[in-house]
Formats: structure tokens, sequence, C-alpha cells
């Protein structure tokens, strides 16, 4: 071969490599630099915490004869859920299932629109005094529930819901305090 050839065989190659080199880089800058901005833009928040502190208040005529807390952490856009109680076993007619009796606390927090939303849900429920349960031969369960949904105010003891005892002059409150932590 001549002098002449090999250098435009040369000369082929390198043009080859400087064409490829330039198609290649330009994609390559470009996705680099997307993925940077996804990077960039898929950063997680930080996390906002909270502690819900739950008053469960009983009156008498309007007045507070009983108070029970509870307290739960959580973060925004979450939720959580406190159970305090006992499995009973409960015949069905599909058998035999059990049922929670105590007290439930389920609450979760969202942001919306900048604001805090919680919203709430609880129930609590217990074994019926003898003098309600006349005539049963299985036990009879009481059942008290309450669920909201509202804004929240921070550092603020809000009463979510609150009901009548149908079988005394007693009522019942549910009432929840909004602590940011950090």
């Amino acid at each position: 071969m001549t002098a002449i050839v090999k250098e435009m065989m040369v000369a082929s190659a390198l043009m080859v490599v400087l064409v490829a080199a330039s198609a290649v880089t330009p994609a390559a800058a470009q996705d680099s630099s997307a993925s940077a901005k996804s990077t960039t833009q898929e950063l997680p928040k930080p996390l906002e915490a909270y502690r819900l502190d739950f008053s469960i208040n009983e009156l008498e005529d309007g007045k507070k004869i009983n108070t029970r807390q509870y307290s739960m952490y959580i973060d925004a856009n979450d939720g959580n859920e406190l159970k305090i109680g006992t499995k009973v076993p409960i015949e069905t007619s599909v058998g035999v299932e059990n049922m929670d009796v105590g007290t439930n606390i389920s609450s979760r927090l969202q942001v919306r629109n900048g604001q805090l939303e919680l919203h709430v849900s609880t129930e609590m429920s217990n074994f019926a005094i003898p003098e309600q349960a006349q005539g049963h031969t299985r036990p009879v369960i009481r059942q008290l529930k309450i669920s909201a949904t509202t804004l929240a105010l921070l550092g603020k003891p809000m009463v979510i819901g609150s009901v009548d005892d149908p079988n005394s002059k007693r009522q019942f409150q549910v009432e929840v305090t909004v602590t940011k932590l950090r």
C-alpha cells in the first residue's frame, strides 16, 4: 500500500471516531443533566414530626369526673394507631371470631395547601354492667365511636367530638392537642 492510501484510511477512521464521539457526547450530556434535574426534583422533603395528646373525658351533669390520657407520635402525611384492650371470642353464624374490646385510636395527619389536616377515629368499648345486660346469656358489649376530620391547630386542645351516654347523664368527649416536634 502506498503512503497516500494509508493516510486516507487513517483519516477516514479518525473521521468515523470523531463523528461517533460528537454524536454520543451531546446525548450523554443531556442524560447527565436530565438525571441531575430529576435527582434535584425528587429529593424528599424533611419529615415533620408531631405528638398527638388525646384526652378522653367523662362528664356527668357538665362536671368532669374522669379523664384518660393517650399520646402518640406521628409524621406529617402519615398515620398511626394505638390499641389497648382484650380480644374476646364471639360466636357468630360462621364460627368464632375475636372482637377487640377496649380503646382504639387511629389518626392521620396530612398537609394540604400548606395547612395541617387531622383525621381521628376513636372507638371505646367495654362490657355492660349486669343491669344493662339483663336477659342476655352472652356478654353485652357497649361501644362508643367518634370519627372526625378537622384543621389541626398547633398547641391548642381541640374537642374532636362528644357523645351522650344513653344509659346515664354522662357525656364523653375526645380532645386532642397537636404539638410540632421539629
